[in-house]
C-alpha cells in the first residue's frame, strides 16, 4: 500500500475517534448543565420547606388559647370527659401553661365555679330546648323523664329529673348514655314522700309542659307522686324500670329460701378464708347489701364457677385443690340452691340486656318471651315478669312505640348519681355538693356551653349557692372547737339547693300542655294531648328554697 493510501486510512480513524468523542463530550455538557439546573431548583426548594418548616415549628411550639371561652371549653373537657378532678384540672393547665400560651393558670376554685356555672346554664337551657322544640319532627314522641332520689352524707337526699327523647330506639342502635339525657331539675330535701316530689314536679310541668311518661323503680313515693299529679289535671303514664322489676322477682322468690343466709353468710367466710393467700385470685367479688338482689347473680356466677374448680374425689394433701375446698366453707352444701338462682336469674338477665338495648317493641317481645321458656311455667319469677312485659308492652302501644321501642330501663340516672358521687366532690360526699354537678355531667359538651357559663353572672351563682348548708364548712366550724354543737342544729335550718326552671310570667290557667303534641292521639284518656300553643318564656333559674 503507498503512502497516500496509508495517510488516508490514518485520517478516517482519527475523525472517526474525534466525531465519537465530539458527541459524548456534547452529551455530558448537556446532561451537566441540565443536572446543575435540577440541583439548583433542589436546593432553592430545599431552602424554602426548611424555612416553611421552620416556620410551622415556631407556630406549633405555642398553641395559644386566644380567648377565655377556648380555656374555659378546655377545663370543662378535662373535667367531664378526662374525668379528672379539680386539682388535677388546675395542675394540667399549669404545666400546659406555656404550650397553650398561658400567663396564669385558673386556680382549683375557679374550675368549681366554671362546673357550678354550667350546671345552672345547662338547667335553663334544657327547658328551653324542650319547650322550643315541641312540634319539631325530631322530637314528634315527645320526652320521657326519669325520676330517682339517692342519699348522700348527712340528712340530705337527692330527687333529680332527667328527659329522654322516647324515640330513642327507633332512631338508635344503642343504649342511652348520659350524653342523650338532659337533666331538667335536681333538688335537695330531708327526705322526700310523694306530696314534696309531686310539688317539684309540678313546678317542672308549668315551665316545660306534661311529659309523655314517666320511667322510674318501684318506689312508692314516686308513684304516689304520678298520681297526684294525675288527681290535678296532669295525668301522664308510668313504665317500671326492668332492672328494678327483675331484681324484685329475684328477692320476693329467694329471700325467705331457707339456704339464701347459710349461702351469704358462707361467701363471707370463704371470702377471709381466701385473701391474704395463694388462692386470692378467687376471692367473691364485692357486692353491695343494699339493693343486694340487683347484683347477686355476680355472686352465684363465682360460687358456681368455684365449685367446678373441686371435682369429685379426693384431693392429695397439701395440694391446692385441698386448701381451695377448705376454704370453701359450706357454699357446696348450697350446690343446688345457686344452680335454681341462676336458672331463674340468667334468662332474665339476657332479657334485660335486650330490653336495654333495643328497648321493649314486639320483636324484643317475643325474644324475651323465647328466653324465658327455660324457666318452669308456674315459677313466680317468670309469671311476674311476663306479667310485667304485658303491661308494659300495652303503655308502649298507647304511646305508639311499639314498633321502634319504649325506653324501659333507668340504669343512666343510677350511673349518674354513681359518677356524681366520685367526681368532683371530695371526701365528704355532701348531697348539695353532689346536686351541683349533676347537671353538668348531662348531655354533650359543645362551645356554646363555655359562652354560657361566661354568661352567668357572679351574683346569680351567689345567690343560689351562697346560702347552702355544707358539712365541710360545719366540720371546720365546729369539729375544731369544743360547745359548738349546737351550731349544728342552727345550720339545718339553711335552705338546701333546688334547681327547677321556672317561667318569669306563670300562665294564669292551669297548664296542661305537653311536651309530646305531635305524638299521635293514645287510646288511654288518661293521657290525652290538648293542643293549645304557648310562646316559651326566657329561661330562669329558681333561687334555693326551705326544704
Amino acid at each position: 500500500m503507498n503512502t497516500l493510501a496509508k495517510l488516508k486510512r490514518s485520517r478516517d480513524g482519527w475523525k472517526g475517534k474525534a466525531v465519537g468523542r465530539a458527541n459524548t463530550q456534547r452529551y455530558q455538557r448537556k446532561e451537566i448543565r441540565r443536572l446543575k439546573r435540577e440541583r439548583d431548583r433542589y436546593k432553592k426548594e430545599a431552602r424554602e420547606a426548611k424555612a416553611q418548616l421552620e416556620k410551622e415549628r415556631g407556630k406549633n411550639s405555642s398553641v395559644p388559647v386566644c380567648t377565655k371561652e377556648e380555656l374555659v371549653y378546655l377545663a370543662l373537657q378535662l373535667f367531664m370527659l378526662a374525668r379528672i378532678g379539680f386539682r388535677a384540672v388546675a395542675r394540667v393547665l399549669e404545666v400546659l401553661g406555656k404550650r397553650l400560651g398561658l400567663t396564669k393558670a385558673p386556680c382549683t376554685q375557679t374550675i368549681v365555679n366554671w362546673v357550678v356555672r354550667l350546671s345552672i346554664a345547662r338547667i335553663g337551657y334544657a327547658a328551653q330546648r324542650v319547650v322550643s322544640a315541641m312540634g319539631s319532627p325530631a322530637f314528634s314522641n315527645g320526652r320521657i323523664l326519669l325520676i330517682d332520689t339517692s342519699i348522700g352524707l348527712g340528712s340530705g337526699k337527692i330527687l333529680a329529673v332527667l328527659a329522654l327523647d322516647a324515640n330513642h330506639h327507633g332512631a338508635n342502635k344503642t343504649a342511652p348514655t348520659l350524653r342523650e339525657l338532659d337533666c331538667m331539675a335536681v333538688c335537695v330535701a330531708p327526705s322526700w314522700t310523694g306530696e314534696t316530689v309531686a310539688e317539684c314536679l309540678h313546678k317542672l310541668i308549668a315551665r316545660t309542659g306534661r311529659p309523655l311518661a314517666y320511667l322510674k323503680d318501684g318506689g312508692t313515693d314516686l308513684s304516689k307522686a304520678i298520681r297526684l299529679l294525675g288527681e290535678r289535671g296532669l295525668p301522664s303514664v308510668s313504665i317500671d324500670d326492668v332492672s328494678h322489676t327483675i331484681a324484685n322477682l329475684l328477692k320476693r322468690e329467694y329471700r325467705n329460701h331457707p339456704m339464701f343466709e347459710t349461702f351469704i353468710s358462707a361467701c363471707g367466710q370463704a371470702s377471709k378464708k381466701l385473701k391474704q393467700t395463694l388462692l386470692a385470685c378467687l376471692a367473691p367479688p364485692k357486692v353491695s347489701t343494699k339493693a343486694r338482689f340487683m347484683n347477686l347473680h355476680r355472686l352465684m356466677k363465682w360460687a358456681d364457677r368455684l365449685l367446678r374448680h373441686s371435682p369429685k374425689g379426693r384431693a392429695a394433701k397439701g395440694s391446692v385443690l385441698a386448701k381451695l375446698r377448705a376454704s370453701l366453707d359450706r357454699i357446696p352444701q348450697c350446690k343446688a340452691f345457686i344452680g335454681r338462682f341462676l336458672r331463674d336469674a340468667q334468662p332474665l338477665l339476657e332479657c334485660q340486656k335486650i330490653l336495654k338495648t333495643e328497648g321493649l317493641s314486639h320483636n324484643a317481645y317475643r325474644e324475651c318471651l323465647r328466653l324465658v321458656e327455660t324457666i318452669p311455667p308456674r315459677s313466680p319469677v317468670r309469671t311476674g315478669f311476663t306479667a310485667w312485659a304485658d303491661k308494659q308492652l300495652g303503655v308502649a302501644k298507647n304511646l305508639g312505640l311499639d314498633q321502634a321501642g319504649m325506653p324501659v330501663c333507668s340504669d343512666n340516672i343510677e350511673s349518674l348519681f354513681g359518677v356524681a358521687k366520685q367526681h368532683g366532690t371530695g371526701e365528704i360526699k355532701d348531697a348539695n355538693r353532689i346536686a351541683l354537678r349533676i347537671p353538668a355531667l348531662c348531655g354533650e359538651l359543645t362551645r356554646e356551653d363555655a359562652r354560657r357559663v361566661l354568661a352567668i353572672p357572679v351574683k346569680e351563682q351567689q345567690d343560689l349557692v351562697g346560702s347552702l348548708p355544707s358539712l365541710i364548712g360545719q366540720r371546720r366550724r365546729v369539729l375544731p372547737n369544743p360547745g359548738c354543737l349546737e351550731n349544728i342544729r342552727t345550720d339545718e335550718t339553711e335552705q338546701n339547693l333546688e334547681l327547677v326552671p321556672r317561667a318569669e310570667k306563670r300562665p294564669k290557667k292551669p297548664i296542661t300542655d305537653c311536651i309530646s303534641r305531635n305524638c299521635r292521639e293514645p287510646t288511654v284518656p288518661s293521657i290525652g294531648l290538648e293542643k293549645q300553643e304557648r310562646s316559651p318564656p326566657e329561661p330562669a333559674i329558681s333561687k334555693a328554697v326551705a326544704a
